[in-house]
């Protein structure tokens, strides 16, 4: 897609613009176009991937909840073997639930005799709760870090890719004055092309970071609410559990 765009940009510029701009441009400046031409696909894959990948998550997502929440055996899902890939509020469920199951049966094998062998097992203890809290807690923080993977690259793109784009220019533009000052006379027709080469690595610069801009944007907020509705399942999974498998009768 980036590449496409580029190539569109320079056609619709074919009598001049960045054509031009392009041809004058010098070895180094060749040299940061290509950086930044790299830069864009990279930025542009993580933003597409990560779309996707956020688009199935909170599918999944959607379905796992209204399986989970038709009755009020927490266990349900995990015991009928069922799979939600790609949605890590199920990741969290599962953490869970496997965790739990350890601390009453003391497996977490799921047969045909899961079913009974929780009907006749005992409730836990508080202080084993915690440790099925704590097994959910490191599955929200993985999930998190999961989630928020490869996000560098845009946050990299967004920053630096001006940065390198006026780096190109301040090259060129020195380049062009000292050519100006070696041939000893200053004309508009013998600066215009070095000074049009080195501006456009600042536009380049620009189309990278722009688009890139609006995706981290876009991404960082649809990755925070994710990330709270893994919190919130969490602490809801944790009542159900609390509710339904621990003892608070004191053993006094």
């Amino acid at each position: 897609m980036a590449a496409t765009l580029f190539s569109q940009i320079l056609l619709a510029n074919s009598d001049g613009g960045l054509v031009f701009a392009f041809e004058q441009s010098t070895l180094p400046g060749k040299l940061v176009l290509s950086a930044l031409f790299i830069g864009s696909v990279f930025s542009w894959s993580v933003m597409l991937s990560k779309f996707l990948t956020l688009r199935v998550a909170s599918r999944q997502k959607e379905a796992f909840l209204e399986l989970f929440r038709q009755d009020r055996f927490p266990l349900r899902v995990y015991g009928d073997g069922l799979t939600f890939d790609g949605a890590p509020v199920f990741a969290v469920y599962l953490a869970g639930c496997h965790e739990l199951a350890y601390q009453l049966l003391g497996a977490t094998e799921v047969d045909e005799t899961f079913s009974n062998r929780l009907e006749t097992a005992g409730k836990i203890t508080p202080a084993q709760m915690r440790v099925v809290a704590v097994a959910m807690e490191r599955a929200v923080g993985e999930s998190a870090l999961l989630l928020e993977s490869q996000m560098i690259v845009l946050a990299t793109a967004v920053s630096g890719a001006p940065f390198i784009g006026l780096l190109g220019t301040v090259w060129g533009v020195m380049e062009t004055f000292a050519d100006v000052a070696k041939a000893g006379s200053a004309s508009l027709a013998a600066m215009a092309p070095g000074v049009s080469a080195a501006l456009i690595t600042t536009v380049t610069g620009l189309l990278v970071a722009i688009p890139a801009m609006f995706g981290y944007n876009y991404l960082v907020t649809t990755v925070r609410g994710m990330i709270v509705g893994l919190d919130n399942f969490a602490a809801e999974l944790t009542s159900a559990f609390e509710h339904r498998y621990v003892s608070h009768r004191s053993d006094s």
